[in-house]
């Protein structure tokens, strides 16, 4: 099956000499993304959004890939971008941001910065333990997509939940939260009052187990999980921007 219209990764030419890589979430497309996208770019920097595999066909595809799939997807894109850029910053919603932060993990101060939408580490729901069982006996489960609190958007992600995948996605929260100490960069956390997928503790588990000192969170409190769709998107691209802004100038100030 080919991908979905709407679902094609994208990127930006820059113009200011630095760029972002923007990670989107499981079981989503590059399509939530695409505005946030626009507004960097509008504001000068390079962008890249790759679709990750398994993703944006049809969610029994995503079933054969593992996380390490989609974090090589990401590290090849970040790897590009710091070729040709002599600043860059990576992003990502939901597991965009396990991705994000498992990258600031391995790169450390090569990545000027961190923008992190409802990052998810963890699951506290009961099922999530039992993932690698229920991998063996059912193929998905009902959708976690669509958390939207703004009428009339929809967000382009599959039907349904696909276990094995989840149950890859459980190894990488792992990975990532006994590695958070390595995260030593710049980070701005902006996460939803009420989010029906990403509990609140994950922003919690984020906040207490970085190591970085120039840390910002912002509260979203008028959107559920797909924030970059939602009613508060106008606040995390221009809060991008200026996060941006002030990390690079502080850095050349140095």
């Amino acid at each position: 099956m080919g991908v979905l219209a709407g679902a094609e990764p994208f990127a930006h030419t820059g113009s200011s000499g630095a760029g972002f890589l923007l990670c989107h979430g499981f079981t989503g497309t590059p399509a939530g993304l695409r505005a946030w996208g626009d507004h960097l770019a509008e504001a000068g920097y390079a962008v890249r959004c790759p679709l990750l595999p398994g993703h944006g066909t049809r969610w029994q595809d995503l079933n054969r890939t593992t996380w390490q799939d989609w974090y090589g997807a990401v590290r090849e894109e970040l790897l590009a971008l710091l070729s040709t850029c002599e600043t860059v910053y990576v992003g990502g919603l939901s597991m965009g941001g396990t991705l994000t932060l498992r990258l600031a993990e391995e790169f450390g101060d090569r990545i000027a910065g961190l923008v992190l939408v409802n990052p998810s580490v963890t699951r506290l729901k009961w099922d999530t333990k039992l993932l690698p069982l229920l991998a063996h006996i059912v193929p998905s489960v009902p959708a976690i997509a669509n958390d939207i609190a703004k009428p009339g958007e929809t967000e382009l992600a599959y039907p349904r939940t696909p276990v094995h995948a989840a149950a890859s996605l459980a190894q990488l929260w792992r990975l990532v939260r006994a590695d958070l100490g390595k995260v030593t960069q710049p980070v701005l956390l902006l996460h939803s009052r009420v989010d029906h997928v990403v509990e609140p503790e994950n922003s919690r588990l984020v906040l207490a187990g970085i190591a970085s000192t120039d840390v910002t969170e912002v509260v979203l409190e008028h959107s559920f999980h797909v924030a970059t769709q939602d009613n508060d998107a106008e606040l995390i691209f221009s809060s991008s921007v200026d996060f941006a802004r002030a990390t690079r100038a502080g850095q050349v100030g140095a």
